[in-house]
C-alpha cells in the first residue's frame, strides 16, 4: 500500500481529515472527480457562516447565550423522533448533536484560530424560528462570518493540503471518479475508479466526463466526503417527502453540479447504511444568477425581517413562513396550500430603503468585502449608504428583480415575469396597506412587525441588517422592488450513518471496517431543521473527527 489513507473529495471535509491525518505522519491520496481548480469544494462559495456559542463577539454585541439554551434549540430544530427500536436512525444524529453543541460552546473559537480561520465581529440572527420556546429556530444570534467568507474557511486547509503535496506526504488524484469501494473480508481497502479526460474548466463550472482509463488505490482507510445531493434534481425529486408536498418542477442550484451523491451511492454498495434520506434543506428565496458559473446556477437571498412575502397569487404569507424566519415551515406552505402547489415561485415586495440595509446574497464571490477582507471596505458597504456593489448588480440585471415607482407599474411587471397574469394589483394593494397600518407606532399585532422591532432591539441588527420600520407605499423610501423567487436546492440532511469517530455503521448498527465519512454526506446531526451556520461547522467538525480516527 503506498498511502496510510485515501480521502474521496476534495471538499472542506475531506480537506480538514487530510490535514489530520498529515499531522500524524500518515500519508494521504487525496481523489475528486474534478480539476484541481474546485479545491475547496462547495465550501469555497459559501458565506462562511459559523455557529458558535457564547462567543466573544456574541458578548460585545450584549447577546447572552449558553450551553444549555443551544441544545435547547438544537433539539427543538432537529425535532428527532426516529429514536426507537433496534438501531433507530436518529440514534447517532442525537449524539453527534449533542457533541458539536458542546463543541461550538466550547474549543470551537480557538480551533479555528488556531487554524487561521478569523471572525468579523458580525453576528447574524438567522432561523428566527417558529414562534414556539421550545420549537425550530436561534433564540438569540450565533451566525458567525468568516474574515474572507467561505474562502477564509476552507483557504487555510486548501493551503495545508498543498504545503503538504510539496512535502510529498500528500498526493493529488485529480480527475479521478471513484466508482467503488474495493471490500475484502469485510473491511474496505481500497477504491476505484476512471480517470477523467483533463478538463480547464474554472471551479465550479460542468465538466467533462470522457473515460481515459481506470485506476484503482490500496489503503488501510478510506474516506467518503463527497457531499450530498443539491447538484442533482432528479434525486432531490426522488427523495422529496411527502411532508412537504409536491418538488418543484423548476429549481435553481445552489451547488455546483459535481454535488450529486454518487458517493453516497458508493458507500450503500458496499454494506454502508444510509439513514434519513427524506430530510433535505432547500431555500426559497433563490434568485436565478444573471452571471451564472454552473447550470442553472441560483443565489440565496439572506433576508432582514422587513420585507413583505406574497405567494404566486398575491396573497401575505402566513406566520412563521415570514423573511428569515423558519425555512422549511415556508417551502412547505408553499408546496402544499392545494392552489399554490402549481406555482414554483413567490414575492418579495420590498423598497430601496429595505434592499440597502437588509438584503446580503449568499455566496464569496457575492460579498466582495468580507471575502477581501478589507475592513474599511465592509464598513463603507455595511454601514454607508446603498446596497452592496453586488446587490445593485442583481436589481440592474437579475432576471428576476421589477423596480418601480408607482405599485400598478411595479405589478404589471411582476406579471410580466410569469406565463400568465397571476397577479391582481388591489389584492396586492390591500396586503399591502394592512401591513402598513401597523408600523407607524411600536406596538403592533402583527407579528411580522413585531419581529422588526425586535430584531432592532438587537445592536448589530440595528447597525447593519434592518432597516428603519417604513411603510411600503413611502414614497420616499422608494422605489419599489419586487423580487420572484425560486426554489434553491442546497443541503441534504441525511446521509451515512457514523459513530462519534466517523466510522460507517451497517445496518445491523456494527462498524464497517475501514470505511468513514464525514461532511455533508454524513448527514451529520440536524434532524429536520438547522440552525445555520451548522453546515460548514459541521464539515470542520466530522472532518476533524474522521483524520483522527482514521490516524
Amino acid at each position: 500500500m503506498n498511502h496510510d489513507a485515501i480521502v474521496v473529495g476534495a471538499g472542506l471535509a475531506g480537506l480538514v481529515a487530510a490535514n489530520e491525518l498529515v499531522q500524524a505522519g500518515r500519508r494521504v491520496a487525496l481523489v475528486d472527480q474534478e480539476n484541481a481548480a474546485n479545491l475547496g469544494g462547495q465550501a469555497f462559495w459559501s458565506f462562511g457562516g459559523l455557529f458558535l456559542v457564547d462567543s466573544p463577539e456574541q458578548r460585545r454585541l450584549s447577546v447572552r447565550d449558553g450551553l444549555d439554551l443551544a441544545w435547547s434549540d438544537w433539539r427543538g430544530s432537529a425535532g428527532w423522533d426516529r429514536l426507537d427500536g433496534v438501531n433507530p436512525q436518529d440514534e447517532w444524529a442525537a449524539r453527534w448533536g449533542r457533541a458539536y453543541v458542546e463543541f461550538a460552546a466550547g474549543e470551537k473559537r480557538s480551533w479555528l484560530r488556531q487554524h487561521g480561520i478569523r471572525l468579523t465581529p458580525m453576528v447574524g440572527w438567522a432561523e428566527r424560528g417558529d414562534g414556539r420556546a421550545a420549537g425550530h429556530g436561534n433564540s438569540v444570534p450565533r451566525f458567525h462570518v468568516a474574515w474572507g467568507t467561505g474562502t477564509g474557511v476552507s483557504g487555510p486547509f486548501a493551503a495545508r493540503a498543498l504545503e503538504a503535496q510539496a512535502q510529498g506526504k500528500l498526493t493529488f488524484h485529480w480527475r479521478s471518479r471513484v466508482d467503488d469501494l474495493v471490500v475484502e473480508a469485510g473491511r474496505v481497502t481500497g477504491v476505484s475508479g476512471v480517470r477523467l479526460a483533463p478538463d480547464a474548466a474554472p471551479r465550479g463550472a460542468a465538466s467533462n466526463r470522457d473515460v481515459v482509463e481506470s485506476f484503482s488505490l490500496r489503503a488501510p482507510s478510506v474516506l467518503i466526503a463527497t457531499g450530498g445531493i443539491g447538484g442533482n434534481h432528479r434525486r432531490v425529486r426522488e427523495l422529496w417527502p411527502s411532508r412537504l408536498g409536491r418538488p418543484p418542477r423548476d429549481m435553481v442550484a445552489g451547488v455546483p453540479a459535481y454535488v450529486d451523491g454518487r458517493g453516497l451511492d458508493i458507500a450503500e454498495a458496499a454494506g454502508a447504511r444510509l439513514v434519513n434520506r427524506d430530510r433535505m434543506w432547500h431555500y426559497v428565496e433563490g434568485v436565478r444568477n444573471w452571471n451564472p458559473i454552473w447550470p442553472g446556477h441560483g443565489i440565496r437571498i439572506l433576508p432582514g425581517p422587513s420585507s413583505l412575502w406574497l405567494d404566486a397569487l398575491g396573497r401575505r404569507l402566513p406566520f412563521p413562513a415570514l423573511p428569515g424566519y423558519d425555512t422549511l415551515s415556508t417551502l412547505r406552505y408553499l408546496r402544499t396550500t392545494p392552489d399554490l402547489a402549481d406555482h414554483d415561485h413567490s414575492w418579495f415586495v420590498l423598497t430601496q430603503a429595505i434592499i440597502e440595509k437588509e438584503f446580503a446574497l449568499s455566496g464569496s464571490e457575492q460579498n466582495g468585502d468580507i471575502t477581501s477582507g478589507d475592513w474599511l471596505r465592509v464598513l463603507r458597504n455595511r454601514l454607508g449608504r446603498g446596497a452592496s456593489p453586488e446587490v445593485e448588480a442583481f436589481k440592474a440585471n437579475g432576471a428576476d428583480f421589477v423596480v418601480a415607482k408607482a405599485l400598478d407599474e411595479l405589478v404589471a411587471g411582476m406579471n410580466a415575469l410569469t406565463t400568465a397574469p397571476l397577479l391582481d394589483v388591489q389584492t396586492v394593494r390591500r396586503e399591502i396597506l394592512a401591513r402598513d397600518a401597523q408600523i407607524d407606532n411600536p406596538f403592533a399585532k402583527d407579528l411580522q412587525i413585531q419581529g422588526i422591532h425586535n430584531a432592532r432591539r438587537y445592536l448589530g441588527d440595528r447597525l447593519a441588517r434592518v432597516a428603519r420600520p417604513h411603510r411600503i407605499l413611502d414614497l420616499t423610501a422608494g422605489p419599489l422592488i419586487a423580487v420572484k423567487l425560486h426554489v434553491l436546492t442546497r443541503k441534504s440532511l441525511g446521509g451515512i450513518q457514523t459513530d462519534l469517530h466517523s466510522r460507517v455503521l451497517k445496518p445491523d448498527g456494527s462498524v464497517l471496517e475501514g470505511l468513514y465519512a464525514a461532511g455533508e454526506a454524513a448527514g451529520f446531526a440536524h434532524g429536520y431543521n438547522a440552525l445555520e451556520g451548522s453546515f460548514l461547522g459541521g464539515c470542520l467538525f466530522t472532518g476533524r473527527a474522521a483524520g483522527r480516527a482514521m490516524s
